[in-house]
């Protein structure tokens, strides 16, 4: 527990700006990636990681994050494109904008992206990965609550275009609902071709 509260009030990294994706694994919708950049003064009890949230206290957590973040982005990343180069890298093209686009307005010490892997578009930044870094890291939680509720709410709104689909259950993951689903009324426009299920 002591290890942990370290890496999370560490200021040697000084201003970090924490990169995260949600979506890789649903058959459906985009990856959407999310980075931010936190002050010292930022109410930190409202983040954990996304995963453990309610829906209810990811979207107060989301408001709170757009009107006291420092800055952030939320970029989406087709299905389209998730075929073309794969979710991996769709994930990390996607979370290396972000950060570019941040750098661009924000100074910044370290990035830090969620996972085992960095984005090559990021090579020559001070950048690292930090596997469960959305369990570790805040802003990489803030990043992670950014991503999840943009992509929910991206689902909730294909769910009124698909509504045989169950969507706003399901959210494009693989459930036996879907898959069925998928079976009975073929694939959206929206659905990543390259998914084996």
């Amino acid at each position: 527990m002591e290890e942990q509260q370290l890496t999370l009030f560490d200021l040697s990294d000084g201003i970090i700006l924490g990169c995260d994706e949600a979506g890789r694994g649903p058959l459906c919708g985009p990856v959407v990636t999310a980075g931010c950049v936190l002050s010292e003064d930022f109410p930190f009890e409202v983040l954990n990681d996304s995963k453990k949230l309610s829906e209810k206290q990811r979207e107060y957590a989301e408001r709170i994050i757009k009107e006291k973040a420092v800055d952030f982005e939320i970029i989406f990343i087709s299905n389209e494109e998730i075929d073309e180069i794969n979710i991996l890298q769709a994930s990390l093209k996607g979370m290396a904008e972000c950060a570019k686009r941040i750098m661009e307005r924000t100074k910044v010490d370290t990035i830090l992206i969620d996972g085992n892997k960095v984005p090559k578009q990021l090579e020559g930044y001070p950048v690292r990965a930090e596997v469960k870094g959305d369990a570790r890291f805040h802003e990489i939680m803030a990043a992670s609550i950014l991503a999840k509720t943009a992509r929910d709410r991206f689902m909730l709104e294909l769910d009124e275009k698909y509504p045989e689909y169950n969507f706003k259950k399901n959210k494009g993951y693989p459930t036996k609902e879907h898959i069925e689903a998928i079976e009975k009324y073929g694939l959206t426009p929206y659905h990543r071709r390259s998914f084996h299920w």
